[in-house]
């Protein structure tokens, strides 16, 4: 068998999509990198947004219309193959195999199957499966938990993952171990609350440390660089911030979603938590991470939210001044309460308020990012550049950055770098040695003309 798999989404389902491609491999299957070589193709899906949505769609369409000019198997897996919606979307495209995130081990049952396979149940061996290492890369994702016990009116997560799971720590470290072994340098530490782990259903676990005790165990393995994703900010302890100050391998960079700056809306969206909680938590954070990068994630036009409310998640950007934020216009989910029990807003008015909050966030990710010209920074890079002759990379605190290739070093790994220019999106900057100076450049001349053209001039 030839599989292809197609992922959308978080980095969970990127790792999800690693752990099933593992296991067809040890079936006997070839991944290749295109449909038309496949003759399994599996879909990896997300069902947080309607735009996701919309893409599997047309994904499946296409592949039903290949499917009946040759032999081609079907398979949708993830957060959509969970719901009801999902299951009508695969009926309706003729999808063969149907696994959602709690069945993943159920590959090789389907791939058996002669028939339709379904497998929608969550199983328990799935939190103590290991998968091998990803192979010829620095970056590497490590689940730690799954599912979320936290009941969000907008948020489809717990139906589609069901109540959170922290996987026992010797299992962490093991996989940790391989990761090391197989020459990760940088290890994110996922789960849909990371900072909750090992409090199941609202009780302390057994034999499980704290997630602030976790981050000092990994931090005891050598690994280079700890980040983790995603946290709710009713979890956030000063402890964790304390670790991460403590653990010289955890990077100074916290992704903490706010979702909204108004406490009226906080309460309809059910996160627990108030704006002046949600302020102390900075606050913590920053008497420990002086130097901490902040990201956030924000929803515009949350069934009922008015123009105070949105004003007042304006004022929250700016009294935390985020280095980067990812914002959505809400998206109404069939299965949440919000889309039960409250009207959607006007798209009109959601993207009228998106469109003012991306200029506040380029306003504040070119400050911050002006910021760092001049100084020194590591930068993990993974390879070339989307510019013939550069590099692409980014720093312990996520900033995106491109060098230019110098000679003898085309490829991954971390390497200083001193910042040149910025972008609210981009940093840029020149190799250098132990002693601050810059590296000799490989070459960049234009087939026509003898000038050097930079990405930063191309965009």
């Amino acid at each position: 068998m030839k599989a292809h798999l197609i992922t959308y989404g978080c980095q969970m389902n990127e790792y999800d999509t690693h752990l099933v491609q593992s296991q067809l491999v040890s079936f006997g299957a070839q991944i290749v990198d295109s449909v038309d070589e496949a003759d399994f193709v599996l879909i990896n899906t997300c069902a947080v947004r309607g735009k996701p949505v919309d893409k599997v769609r047309s994904v499946l369409g296409t592949l039903r219309k290949l499917k009946a000019e040759r032999p081609l198997v079907i398979g949708m897996m993830g957060c959509l193959a969970q719901l009801e919606e999902g299951q009508q979307i695969a009926r309706k495209f003729e999808v063969d195999v149907l696994l959602g995130p709690g069945s993943l081990l159920d590959i090789g049952k389907a791939l058996e199957s002669n028939e339709r396979f379904w497998g929608l149940q969550f199983k328990d061996e799935l939190h103590d499966h290991i998968p091998p290492p990803p192979q010829g890369k620095l970056q590497a994702h490590l689940t730690i938990m799954r599912g979320c016990d936290h009941h969000c009116t907008y948020c489809i997560v717990p139906t589609t993952r069901g109540p959170q799971v922290s996987r026992h720590p010797d299992q962490i470290l093991r996989e940790l171990e391989m990761q090391l072994a197989a020459g990760v340098q940088e290890v994110t530490l996922l789960g849909q609350n990371v900072n909750a782990y090992g409090v199941d259903g609202g009780a302390k676990l057994a034999g499980y440390p704290s997630f602030a005790n976790l981050l000092r165990m990994v931090g005891q393995s050598g690994v280079r660089r700890i980040k983790f994703t995603t946290s709710h900010p009713m979890n956030f302890t000063e402890d964790v911030a304390a670790a991460m100050a403590e653990t010289p391998a955890v990077c100074e960079f916290v992704h903490l979603p706010v979702q909204s700056g108004s406490n009226r809306v906080l309460r309809r969206m059910a996160r627990e938590y108030t704006r002046e909680e949600y302020l102390h938590h900075i606050a913590n954070i920053r008497k420990h991470i002086p130097n901490a990068v902040l990201a956030t994630d924000i929803i515009v036009g949350f069934p009922g939210e008015t123009e105070a409310d949105f004003e007042d998640t304006l004022s929250l950007y700016d009294e935390v001044g985020y280095d980067s934020a990812y914002m959505f216009a809400y998206s109404a989910r069939p299965g949440t309460p919000s889309y039960k029990h409250f009207e959607d807003l006007p798209r009109e008015l959601k993207v009228e308020r998106l469109t003012r909050l991306i200029a506040k966030q380029k306003d504040w990710s070119a400050r911050k990012n002006a910021a760092h010209v001049g100084s020194i920074q590591e930068v993990l890079l993974r390879g070339d550049a989307f510019s013939e002759g550069f590099l692409e990379g980014h720093t312990r605190g996520n900033h995106p950055t491109v060098v230019p290739k110098v000679l003898g070093i085309t490829g991954a790994g971390v390497h200083r770098v001193r910042i040149n220019q910025a972008t609210p999106h981009m940093m840029y900057g020149n190799l250098i040695d132990a002693n601050g100076e810059n590296l000799p450049e490989v070459p960049r001349f234009a087939p026509e003309a003898a000038a050097l053209v930079s990405p930063l001039q191309m965009a």
